[in-house]
């Protein structure tokens, strides 16, 4: 899978995808990401991307020329959603898990970060293909959005993640909350591990975790039983 981070703020993102099992999976060949700096596609001679706003108001809006030209750029053949560019903003689609599913199957995606009060309106109606939120809340730039689509999406390509178990049976997998975890030491500060997990009887542990997830969805996320 391949997806390239269009941004302002190329070291922001960077870092973060060269590490961890990431880091591990783009040295396996397993993810494509590559990060381009926005300024980079600047028309004018100091690389600016942003301008004040038609019609008055406060702050500054990014312009659209230079994320056209870096689309135009990376994709210069690119057919209908081929790659699916999608444009990070509070005002798009709730990200959650079944949207997560729905990236990982394409083979190649284009995040587009804005800043400042926000992109040209432009970009979204006649370059994006669509706008994705990660939340109700507004973040000073699309980056940190960006670093969660990647996440999200990477760990479910086959490889990623050693034990494809692991995200199988993760939170919001079968439209409910994973069950609670435990480890060494058996009991710590007076607070033991629940007797059915020493048991070794797979059957009965089984049947624990699958009722420890049903109530923890209902006690916390009872929009998903419903």
């Amino acid at each position: 899978m391949r997806i390239d981070v269009l941004t302002i703020f190329p070291d922001a993102i960077s870092p973060f995808v060269r590490a961890s099992l990431l880091g591990k999976a783009l040295e396996r060949g397993l993810v494509d990401i590559r990060v381009h700096d926005l300024r980079d596609y600047a028309t004018n001679k100091h690389r600016k991307v942003d301008d004040e706003p038609y019609g008055g108001g406060v702050g500054m809006v990014m312009t659209p020329e230079p994320f056209f030209a870096a689309v135009e750029a990376i994709a210069p053949d690119r057919t209908r959603d081929d790659p699916r560019v999608i444009l990070l903003s509070p005002q798009g689609r709730r990200f959650e898990q079944r949207v997560v599913k729905e990236l990982a199957a394409l083979p190649w995606i284009v995040l587009l970060c804005g800043r400042y009060e926000g992109v040209d309106e432009r970009v979204a109606e006649h370059l994006a293909d669509e706008e994705l939120s990660i939340g109700d809340y507004v973040l000073a730039g699309g980056e940190a959005a960006s670093l969660v689509v990647i996440d999200a999406v990477t760990r479910t390509v086959p490889g990623v993640v050693g034990e494809p178990e692991s995200v199988a049976r993760e939170s919001f997998e079968d439209g409910r909350l994973d069950h609670p975890h435990f480890t060494r030491p058996e009991s710590f500060r007076g607070m033991r591990v629940p007797e059915v997990l020493l048991s070794g009887n797979h059957g009965e542990i089984e049947r624990w975790r699958n009722a420890e997830a049903d109530r923890r969805t209902r006690q916390r996320r009872p929009d998903l039983s419903t």
